[in-house]
C-alpha cells in the first residue's frame, strides 16, 4: 500500500533497488571492530546518467575527488562504491591512490569501465586505508549484490548512526510508473555547506546529467544544507544521484508536464533524509524544526533558521525542556542579517513567547510539556517582507559529548 503526498505516492517498503534497473548490496570486510557490514556498493545495468554535490570543506577526502573524476569524464556512473569506519581524508598522494585503486578494483569485479565507477568512504579522518582488506572485500562484493540489497546497503554505510535512513516515492510520468529512492547515513559532524555526510539517490526516470545536477543543486540548498547536528562540516560529505532512464519516459525538463511533480517527489526523497539525519544527530533525543517566516530575503530567513537551529544554547534549551525563548531572539540578532527589532513574534508550536518583540504571558508548565516532546518546533516571524525558510537540527545532550569524547576507542 502506498500513501498519496501531492502528486507522487510514498512507498513504504522502497529502496535505493526500487528504480528500475538498480541493484544493491554490503558485507563485513574488517574496517570496523564489530562485525557490521563496512563496504557496500549500488550498481544498476546500464551507465545511468550522474551528478553530484560535495563538501566546500577545504580538506576534502581523497574518494570525492576520484568521483568527480569518474563524472566529469562522460556525466555517468553505473558503480557507487562506499566504505564506512574509515574516512580516507587527509591522507596525501597514498589516500588518492588508495581510492583510485577502490575504483580500478570496483570496476573489474563488475566488469565496468573505471570511469563508470564512483568511491566514497566514511568514518575516522587521517588514517590511511587498509587496502588488502578493502580489496579483500571488494572482490566479494558481485556475491553480494541483489535487488533486495537495498538494507544491506544501508547498514554498509553507518558509523554512529542509529537507525538506517532510507525513502522511496512514486509518480506517474508520461503514463509510466517513476521511482525515486534515497539512502543516506550521517549522525555527527553535520553542518552542511552542500550536502550533508553521506547520501545516495536513484531513480529509473529518464532525465539528463546536466537537469538532474540543477536540480540536486536546488533541492540541496532547501534540504541538506538547512540541517546541522553540531556546527561541523565534514571533509567527506557528498550526495549522489543516479538515473538509469529505465522508465522510458520521455526526457524530463521544466517544460514537461510532468516536471513539477517529479520535481516535488524528488525535494521530498531529500527533505526526508536531511530530517532523519537531523532526528539520529549524535545523542539527540528530539527533533528541532526551525520555520522563519516574513523575511525581506530568502538568504537572510535561511541564515537566520540555521544560526537558531545551531545555537548550543537553543539546543540544550530544548533539551532541558526550558523555553528560554531569550536565547532563540539573541541568535535571529547575530544571524547576520538586518531585522527589525521591533517586530519579532516568536511561538514555541502553537505556545506564543513573543510579540512584536514584547514577551507574553504564557504557561510555563505547558511549554515545558512541549518541549518534552520528540518534535520541538520554533516560529520565528520577522513580520518585513514575504520570503521564509525552514532548518531541521536536534537538541544537544550529555551523550553527544561522551560519544565524541571517544569516537576513535
Amino acid at each position: 500500500m502506498t500513501t498519496k503526498v501531492n502528486e507522487y505516492a510514498v512507498v513504504p517498503e522502497g529502496s535505493v533497488t526500487t528504480p528500475k534497473g538498480f541493484r544493491a548490496g554490503g558485507l563485513h570486510c574488517g574496517l570496523k571492530k564489530t562485525q557490521r557490514h563496512d563496504l557496500g556498493v549500488i550498481v544498476c545495468e546500464v551507465p545511468a546518467n550522474a551528478a553530484g554535490v560535495y563538501t566546500l570543506n577545504q580538506f576534502q577526502a581523497a574518494p570525492l575527488k576520484v568521483t568527480q573524476e569518474s563524472i566529469a569524464a562522460g556525466g555517468k556512473l553505473q558503480a557507487m562504491l562506499v566504505n564506512s569506519g574509515n574516512a580516507n581524508a587527509c591522507t596525501g598522494q597514498q589516500g588518492e591512490d588508495d581510492a583510485r585503486s577502490m575504483r580500478e578494483a570496483c570496476a573489474k569485479a563488475f566488469g565496468l569501465a573505471e570511469h563508470l565507477v564512483g568511491v566514497t568512504s566514511t568514518g575516522v579522518i587521517g588514517e590511511l586505508l587498509p587496502m588488502p582488506k578493502v580489496l579483500g572485500g571488494i572482490e566479494k562484493l558481485p556475491s553480494q549484490v541483489k535487488a533486495d540489497g537495498g538494507d544491506d546497503f544501508c547498514q554498509a554505510i553507518l558509523t554512529t548512526d542509529l537507525v538506517k535512513k532510507e525513502i522511496c516515492v512514486s509518480l506517474t510520468v508520461d503514463g509510466r510508473t517513476v521511482h525515486i529512492a534515497g539512502a543516506a547515513k550521517g549522525s555527527g559532524m553535520i553542518h552542511p555547506n552542500m550536502a550533508t555526510m553521506l547520501g545516495f539517490i536513484t531513480t529509473d526516470a529518464k532525465i539528463e546529467s546536466a537537469m538532474l545536477q540543477k536540480l540536486l543543486n536546488e533541492v540541496t540548498d532547501s534540504t541538506f544544507n538547512m540541517i546541522t547536528v553540531d556546527g561541523d562540516t565534514s571533509t567527506n560529505d557528498m550526495v549522489i544521484v543516479m538515473a538509469s532512464g529505465l522508465a522510458e519516459n520521455e526526457s524530463l525538463t521544466p517544460g514537461h508536464g510532468d516536471w513539477d511533480a517529479f520535481a516535488a517527489g524528488f525535494r521530498h526523497v531529500g527533505e526526508y533524509l536531511a530530517k532523519a539525519i537531523a532526528r539520529d544527530g549524535e545523542g539527540a533525543t528530539k527533533l528541532i524544526e526551525v520555520s522563519v517566516n516574513g523575511a525581506d530575503s530568502r538568504e537572510a530567513a535561511r541564515a537566520i533558521a540555521k544560526t537558531v537551529i545551531g545555537s548550543s544554547l537553543v539546543k540544550s534549551a530544548c533539551f532541558g525542556a526550558d523555553a528560554n525563548w531569550g536565547r532563540i531572539i539573541a541568535a535571529v540578532g547575530r544571524a547576520g542579517y538586518p531585522v527589525n527589532v521591533d517586530t519579532v513574534d516568536i511561538r514555541l508550536g502553537d505556545i506564543s513567547v513573543l510579540e512584536q518583540s514584547r514577551p507574553v504571558r504564557f504557561d510555563e508548565d505547558a511549554a515545558e510539556a512541549y518541549l518534552k516532546g520528540e518534535l520541538v518546533q520554533i516560529v520565528v516571524h520577522l513580520n518585513m517582507g514575504q520570503a521564509l525558510a525552514t532548518a531541521w537540527g536536534c537538541d544537544l545532550t550529555y551523550d553527544y559529548v561522551r560519544i565524541n569524547a571517544a569516537y576513535r576507542t
